[in-house]
């Protein structure tokens, strides 16, 4: 369902991407991390971050639990509230790639037609969809909040991964065996795959395309 108004026209800013990239020097690029609850993704995305930053690189993380602080602070966690959550943060990611910044986003994102839907919102070199492969028993291991205890138990229901499903990426651009490797050990990953793409000369420097 399309929420355009019929009264609204894009307007074009003088300020292009382009120029964004000759400013920044490096490319923007949307990095969809997926993965179970206790994945790791967002101390992966933050960790990725760190390394970019000291780079030089222009770069922001869009975590799910900070982000149900505003922006999706008025959806629950039903499956059609799950959806919109995810619509709202494509829509972000999609803005931030325009603005010329390296875009990272931790989700759960269960849904593989929804994870398809924020792919289809740019273009196909823009979206890298990373999936933090993980044991789920590793997953609760490392629950410190204690969520998982709380969903066996009844107390929390809809909850990925015991009550309501993860369907695991098709086509990812990066698996990362999150149980598998050290913090560092999947940082290089993530920055190797930024090299190879050409987002980033080097890991540990920024790439300078004009």
């Amino acid at each position: 369902m399309s929420l355009l108004s019929n009264n609204t026209v894009w307007h074009r800013a003088s300020v292009t991407r382009d120029r964004r990239h000759q400013l920044n020097q490096h490319t923007s690029v949307i990095l969809w991390f997926t993965g179970l609850s206790g994945a790791g993704k967002s101390t992966l995305a933050h960790a990725v971050e760190e390394r970019l930053h000291l780079s030089g690189c222009r770069t922001f993380v869009l975590d799910g639990d900070n982000v149900r602080h505003g922006l999706c602070g008025d959806l629950g966690f039903s499956e059609q509230d799950r959806r919109e959550n995810i619509r709202r943060i494509a829509e972000v990611a999609k803005l931030m790639l325009e603005a010329g910044v390296i875009t990272l986003t931790a989700f759960i994102s269960p849904f593989n037609a929804e994870r398809q839907q924020a792919r289809e919102l740019v273009s196909t070199d823009d979206f890298v969809e990373i999936y933090c492969k993980c044991d789920i028993a590793v997953c609760e291991q490392r629950d410190v909040k204690g969520l998982y205890k709380k969903a066996r138990s009844g107390e929390i229901a809809q909850f990925t991964g015991i009550s309501s499903p993860y369907e695991p990426p098709l086509n990812p651009e990066l698996v990362i065996d999150t149980d598998m490797f050290s913090l560092d050990e999947c940082v290089e990953q993530v920055l190797a795959l930024l090299k190879q793409r050409g987002v980033v000369a080097e890991c540990g420097g920024v790439k300078n395309e004009h």
